[in-house]
């Protein structure tokens, strides 16, 4: 990473570690993909990690999957994950996530009777961003925390892409004026903990560039603060273009 006279040129768009990108999806996503053998099914709104890196689906008692499960007791599962950029952009998918293991039925504590909890017990689990893969180790998973902002990212990008585009405007003069040539669109595209990713949207094809905040945040609220510092002082921050 270098001066923001010369933006450097690199594959991924975020500096967080595959495990923290995985946990981040897995908190942001309202729904993910489940695959057992012979079995495909879309849950929605269903999923969490739990405190031991086990990720815990609960599933409608009458669906077929959880019928499926009430014989089998546990078996080999795929979860896929898919992470998508909330503003209209035209290449929404920013990355995609793949956790394998053994699934299997649990007791309900909360004395619910109208779903099955099953939790997967990761064996492997892979991170895919612009074509390259990452493997991450179920020990690294459990300890990964998700980025602060992955619960409310989706809601601060649109607010800033349709609410704000004297800002997006501001921080899109922060990228060196050659790398604007035949720009037609800026639009924020992603946000996480050390910055926020601009993308640059061309008659042929789009680029995007990250402008990192002088120092990682640790909760929502110093959002604001972390952008105006960044329009403030354009040389304290370092631009590089990911694709």
């Amino acid at each position: 990473m270098i001066a923001l006279s010369k933006p450097s040129t690199t594959t991924a768009d975020s500096t967080d570690d595959a495990g923290v990108r995985i946990r981040s999806m897995l908190v942001a996503a309202d729904s993910l993909t489940l695959h057992i053998p012979g079995v495909e099914a879309y849950v929605v709104g269903r999923h969490l990690v739990m405190s031991d890196g086990r990720l815990r689906i609960d599933l409608p008692v009458g669906c077929h999957l959880a019928e499926h499960l009430t014989h089998q007791r546990e078996t080999v599962a795929m979860v896929e994950v898919t992470d998508l950029a909330p503003t209209p952009v035209r290449d929404r998918v920013r990355g995609r996530a793949t956790l394998t293991g053994w699934l299997a039925t649990e007791a309900d504590t909360t004395g619910s009777d109208q779903e099955l909890v099953t939790v997967l017990d990761l064996a492997t689990a892979e991170l895919t961003v612009d074509g390259r893969t990452a493997c991450v180790d179920p020990d690294e998973f459990a300890t990964a925390q998700p980025d602060p902002l992955a619960a409310v990212e989706a809601d601060l990008l649109c607010h800033l892409d349709h609410h704000h585009p004297h800002t997006v405007e501001g921080l899109s003069r922060l990228i060196p004026a050659r790398h604007l040539q035949g720009v037609r669109q800026v639009r924020p595209v992603r946000l996480d903990r050390h910055g926020v990713v601009l993308r640059l949207e061309l008659g042929t094809g789009d680029r995007n560039v990250r402008l990192n905040f002088r120092a990682p945040l640790r909760h929502p609220v110093e959002l604001g603060a972390r952008i105006e510092e960044l329009l403030r002082h354009p040389r304290g921050c370092r631009a590089r273009h990911a694709r």
